[in-house]
């Protein structure tokens, strides 16, 4: 028996197609096993692609998965902004809450719409501090990335951060030395083994742009992103890790930033991060973009 499928390519953080950070989106994803969802994210070739299926719990609406080419992982920035911006222009939706199961938690989804179009806002899951990256780990991961003690930010430690799925913080001096990165990625996949971490996010506060406080790359060869355009997995946690290390200006409740990454893919994007603080520590990050539709087509399975 033949099964039609509902099949979205989706620039997320851009309003522009072609920038921004590229997922595919099945909206109708009941039946798909396993195995049809990694040969699906395979051929398409996005870091990740999100499956969206009905829900079967009075908790939740939806339910979503993501898969990278080689991997399912339990949350995606850029997928879920997607995946909820698709089934938005679907269902011709108005500004609504959606609640959404994930393998980082139950968690909400604000859609807004705006003159005739939409912005989601994705509440992150749970605020976590790994380990710091320091001794013979820290040695292999500049090696890996070409830079050297100097030209890393003072004070920033290089750690491990999750908001439900991990990242290392990686902080550099400059733009320049951000964008001239030329990583090793079987280096930095082999070390991901032995920190259990599989991305790493390099950010620096040199921007040119008053309304930007980040500019960033991300690397994850260990799950088959050599480099992902624009990461919310990425910016979430590093908001929580400026407002925890005392990095931040912020009014005591909240902080708010914009970061630009995708520049050196030439694939440049823009999400607003904040954070909510009480007593002077996070406790929760929500990230918002805009979404464009690059084409829609049916998969016939």
């Amino acid at each position: 028996m033949t099964r039609s499928y509902r099949l979205y390519q989706i620039d997320s953080f851009t309003k522009h197609k072609f920038t921004g950070n590229p997922a595919g989106v099945i909206t109708n994803a009941d039946g798909l096993t396993e195995s049809d969802m990694k040969k699906i994210a395979r051929e398409l070739n996005n870091s990740e692609t999100a499956f969206i299926f009905s829900s079967s719990d009075a908790a939740y609406d939806v339910h979503l998965r993501f898969f990278t080419p080689t991997h399912e992982v339990p949350i995606c920035g850029h997928a879920t902004i997607a995946a909820h911006y698709a089934r938005a222009v679907e269902q011709r939706l108005d500004t609504t809450r959606v609640i959404h199961k994930t393998g980082a938690g139950i968690l909400p989804v604000d859609v807004i719409r705006e003159d005739n179009d939409y912005k989601i806002i994705m509440k992150q899951g749970k605020i976590e501090f790994g380990s710091l990256i320091e001794g013979g780990d820290r040695e292999m991961l500049l090696s890996a990335l070409g830079v050297t003690e100097e030209d890393l930010l003072e004070n920033h430690p290089v750690q491990i951060v999750s908001t439900g799925h991990s990242k290392v913080m990686i902080g550099i001096k400059s733009s320049v030395i951000l964008h001239q990165l030329k990583p090793n990625y079987e280096a930095l996949a082999q070390l991901s083994k032995r920190i259990n971490c599989n991305g790493y996010y390099t950010f620096t506060t040199d921007s040119a742009d008053h309304d930007i406080l980040i500019r960033g790359r991300m690397f994850a060869p260990a799950i088959g992103i050599n480099e992902d355009p624009v990461t919310g997995n990425a910016n979430g946690p590093l908001g929580a890790y400026l407002v925890h290390h005392k990095l931040a200006k912020h009014n005591g409740s909240s902080f708010r930033f914009k970061a630009k990454q995708g520049e050196a893919m030439g694939r440049s994007g823009t999400m607003e991060v904040e954070v909510q603080i009480e007593n002077g520590e996070p406790v929760e990050v929500n990230i918002s973009g805009e979404a464009v539709i690059v084409f829609q087509s049916e998969l016939i399975l």
